[in-house]
């Protein structure tokens, strides 16, 4: 473990973490009627998209030095999406809002981020093998 990974993870959490704020400051209550649930399915969503984007490409052929994987899917993807944010809104809605809105929380969830997982995989695979060289 380097010193200069160390420093990447981090500043990507540090982004991430802040990214995730900031979305949940902007996004506020929403649609479930308390705030974070909202938020956290965004970032969730996002976070799986570049995750797919990420993997898609890597798998493609692209070349990313191991700082870049650090700070992008450890640090800023990790700190980005939280499964424990996730457990903690689902527990809120179940509590607040009853089961039928923490159904629908959950489902959104998990076939969104997935879908969008493995659509922007397929998606970077694709453009990263059809670039020259």
């Amino acid at each position: 473990m380097s010193l200069g990974m160390v420093a990447a993870v981090g500043a990507g959490g540090a982004l991430g973490a802040v990214t995730r704020y900031a979305v949940a400051q902007f996004v506020g209550a929403g649609i479930f009627g308390i705030a974070g649930p909202l938020a956290t399915l965004i970032v969730n969503i996002a976070g799986s998209m570049m995750m797919g984007a990420l993997a898609g490409g890597m798998a493609a052929g692209m070349v990313l030095p191991e700082a870049w994987r650090g700070f992008v899917a450890v640090g800023f993807l990790g700190a980005l999406t939280t499964f424990s944010s996730f457990a903690l809104d689902t527990g809120q809605l179940a509590a607040r809002q009853g089961m039928a809105m923490t159904a629908l929380y959950v489902g959104l969830s998990v076939c969104l981020s997935l879908a969008a997982f493995f659509a922007s995989q397929a998606i970077a695979a694709h453009l990263v093998a059809r670039m020259p060289g």
